[in-house]
């Protein structure tokens, strides 16, 4: 067995990586690096970076304060450099269709009951549960990696962010 070492990249460092393919054709591969895409994303826009059937993982640049999302299935996030608060709270009166699937951008701040809050860093992850309402907050800018239903919100540019 060869010897490899594992790279963890950041949004201020990242190297462009390559696919080592045993036995197929490269071509039926494509691949990208999260943190390329998050770095030409603008803050809290939900790149797909990978997808299976129709859940999809997205790319997500966390800066600043994002508005309110909820979700009618559950959701989860994951740091992948920078830290990165999470507030919940019940979505009260805003309107969360049960029949989108995907993330979904509420249309005012909910009024609920508060539930409470994350602080997560690199490698942490959490929970987004059904029907809650969130919103990310971010002092610099962060990475974060979202796994969700293909919905309105998510932008696939596949044609620019992978590599063959």
């Amino acid at each position: 067995m060869g010897h490899y070492t594992t790279v963890m990249g950041s949004l201020e460092k990242f190297e462009r990586g390559h696919l080592s393919i045993i036995d197929d054709d490269p071509k039926h591969y494509c691949y990208s690096n999260v943190f390329e895409v998050a770095s030409k994303s603008r803050p809290y826009g939900k790149i797909a970076v990978a997808k299976n059937l129709d859940y999809v993982i997205e790319a997500i640049r966390a800066e600043g304060t994002s508005d309110w999302f909820a979700a009618n299935h559950d959701e989860f996030v994951v740091v992948m450099d920078g830290e990165v608060t999470i507030s919940f709270v019940e979505p009260g009166d805003s309107v969360v269709s049960r029949t989108k699937d995907g993330t979904q951008r509420l249309s005012r701040p909910p009024n609920g009951k508060k539930m409470g809050r994350i602080h997560l860093k690199r490698g942490h992850q959490a929970l987004l549960p059904k029907g809650a309402a969130y919103q990310f907050s971010a002092a610099r800018p962060s990475v974060m990696i979202q796994q969700t239903i293909l919905g309105d919100l998510t932008q696939q540019k596949w044609a620019e962010i992978c590599t063959h």
